[in-house]
């Protein structure tokens, strides 16, 4: 069996979500700001909601998936990193933005201080939480069945699924990521998806079959 535990569902792979999210009340005032910065799709599609204003400034994504969502919703990427690793990811940043005002918009919890990692290198970063993330609490009635290919798509589905469910030795985890895979325990089994794509890590898990 192959589960998935993303927020999304995929047909034919067993939905097993990890997370849940909340919209914060919170009034965003975009003056003063040359770029937003996002690093992940749900900041973007709860920005849709909380003011739509957003796409009238150009958009760094960290992420494909952030990219695809900011298209898809209107917005314009003008930069998107290749890698989401420490020192790549700040010299990418600093050469191109060093000079302008970047407004972050993200969750109330990170597994990665972005902005104070920036911030370090001299960038003009503020941020903004716009949402939080819980776990979902299972029972251990829906534990995965033994030999199960479970997909992490992000170190928050990691974090939820072990605060619900002891590992089994007998479990192989994909992950979306190298910087997911840091997140596992040492002695978890697993390979990391070609892509950082939610369907790249499904062909994954489907070749290990």
């Amino acid at each position: 069996m192959i589960y998935l535990l993303s927020p999304v569902s995929k047909e034919n792979i067993c939905h097993l979500p990890m997370i849940e999210f909340a919209l914060l009340d919170v009034q965003i005032d975009f003056s003063g700001y040359n770029i937003l910065m996002f690093t992940s799709k749900q900041a973007v599609k709860s920005i849709e909601q909380l003011n739509p204003k957003w796409k009238e400034l150009p958009c760094l994504a960290i992420g494909t998936a952030t990219a695809r969502e900011i298209v898809n919703l209107g917005g314009r990427v003008i930069y998107k990193p290749e890698s989401f690793y420490g020192e790549k990811l700040g010299s990418d940043i600093i050469q191109k933005f060093q000079y302008k005002k970047i407004l972050y918009l993200r969750p109330k919890e990170v597994f990665f201080d972005v902005k104070q990692f920036l911030s370090h290198a001299g960038l003009e970063i503020t941020e903004h939480i716009i949402y939080q993330t819980s776990c979902v609490q299972y029972t251990n009635t829906d534990k995965p069945c033994k030999n199960a290919i479970i997909i992490f798509t992000s170190p928050s589905t990691i974090h939820c699924f072990l605060k619900n469910f002891k590992w089994d030795k007998s479990y192989m985890a994909v992950v979306i990521g190298e910087s997911t895979k840091k997140h596992l325990p040492d002695d978890v089994k697993c390979v990391v998806a070609d892509e950082p794509m939610i369907e790249a890590c499904i062909k994954k898990a489907k070749s290990l079959i």
